[in-house]
């Protein structure tokens, strides 16, 4: 039987492929945000540290099974490898990594991958956060999953200035970014452009001219039509000067009474563009303007690898509307969640950990105190505590602590600690 559609905020604790597969009906998402764990050369989903800045002896960490080639990593091939769209691609993948911890990693993602082009909508989009170390492996499945001509971009998010981890005797510059992998369902997406603030340098220089009747800073650019007439540019004479113009001749006219032309000492025609007009410059694959949380940023949480609420604000701005649908099959501390949750759109957050689930819960009901949302995967009964205790005991502490809202030591609540 297929799932319902969701029509309640909802946060999910359990596997995301389970949970992708038994709720989430096809085509009804419009946004996918995705920031899953990667086994490099430390765990990205260690939940917290000590004060010593050591691993606790109890951390809790997601997803650690996937790191090893098991039965279930070997269920989840066979499955893939009767997939007419990945069955040579995974293969292939597999004998080039062996069945590796890497291999592993690979299987686990196209599973769900699958299942997230599946509940995606025509007009939806996919933006999977990665760091370098695995983004060149999951554009092949991406590729192969949603079809090349959908790609539409590698985005470059520059986490830090500098690095650390160049110092004496490495041999490598310093990682200072991560990657963001942007997929559309279709061809005729969501979409709405981002601009950010004009470089001051670049208007200083830029626009030098000042009208006199107004005082309004302005720079000019030309009129003629780019390729000439062979491009279907009109063809008329204005002003004692023939050309191929940019526009008809009818057009020209409205812009000369509004004002908006210049006349060079020639009689050659500009159009002027005005300063408080532009809405800035067009965002770019290089996101170097919204710095990671450091220090004692308000926003941080004690999650090691926690994002600014700015980047999934300017993601989940670019493509979707008020009142889609946004999903997050990793959602950690629930950023993408609280952005759009803010920003007036519909959500889905799943979790495999209750600390996770615990933290997002702390934090929406901080940020929106009238906000109303659905958890589903937490016991509900005694008996159904007891199991979660036996399954495994530190999600049990967790949920366990979440009824009186306890946190992880160093994480924060809004204000500086």
């Amino acid at each position: 039987m297929a799932p319902k559609p969701i029509t309640q905020n909802t946060l999910f604790y359990g596997d995301n492929l389970e949970i992708l597969r038994d709720y989430i009906p096809d085509e009804s998402v419009d946004l996918i945000y995705l920031d899953p764990p990667f086994n490099s050369s430390r765990n990205y989903n260690v939940l917290f540290k000590d004060e010593s800045g050591k691993d606790s002896e109890a951390q809790i960490t997601a997803f650690e099974d996937t790191w090893h080639w098991n039965s279930a990593a070997e269920e989840s091939y066979n499955q893939l490898v009767t997939d007419s769209r990945l069955s040579e691609m995974i293969g292939a993948m597999i004998t080039l990594t062996g069945k590796s911890q890497v291999g592993a990693y690979l299987v686990m993602m196209a599973t769900r991958l699958l299942e997230l082009h599946r509940v995606l909508k025509p007009t939806g989009s996919l933006y999977l956060h990665c760091d370098p170390t695995a983004s060149h492996y999951l554009k092949i499945i991406l590729d192969a999953i949603f079809d090349p001509r959908h790609y539409r971009n590698e985005i470059m998010w520059r986490r830090y200035g500098a690095h650390n981890d160049v110092g004496q005797g490495s041999k490598h510059y310093g990682r200072v970014h991560d990657i963001i992998l942007f997929y559309t369902k279709g061809q005729n997406p969501t979409w709405h452009q981002g601009f950010t603030p004009l470089d001051p340098d670049y208007v200083k220089s830029t626009y030098r001219s000042v009208d006199p009747e107004t005082g309004r800073r302005f720079r000019l650019t030309p009129l003629t039509g780019p390729g000439g007439a062979e491009k279907g540019n009109p063809v008329f004479e204005w002003k004692g000067h023939t050309r191929a113009w940019r526009y008809n001749k009818e057009t020209m006219e409205r812009l000369d009474k509004e004002g908006r032309l210049y006349y060079s000492k020639t009689g050659y025609v500009s159009k002027k563009l005005y300063l408080d007009e532009s809405k800035g410059t067009p965002v770019q694959d290089v996101w170097n303007d919204v710095p990671a949380l450091t220090g004692s940023n308000d926003e941080r949480l004690g999650y090691p690898t926690q994002k600014p609420l700015a980047l999934l604000e300017r993601i989940i701005q670019a493509s979707s509307n008020p009142g889609d649908v946004v999903l997050d099959p990793f959602c950690g501390c629930g950023t993408a969640i609280a952005a759009a949750e803010r920003l007036g759109r519909r959500w889905i957050g799943i979790d495999i950990t209750h600390l996770s689930i615990a933290l997002q819960k702390y934090r929406l009901q901080e940020m929106f105190p009238d906000i109303s949302f659905e958890v589903i995967g937490e016991p509900e009964d005694l008996g159904a505590a007891y199991q979660l205790a036996q399954d495994d005991r530190y999600q049990f502490q967790w949920w366990a602590l979440s009824l009186i809202k306890a946190r992880p030591l160093g994480g924060q609540s809004g204000s500086k600690q």
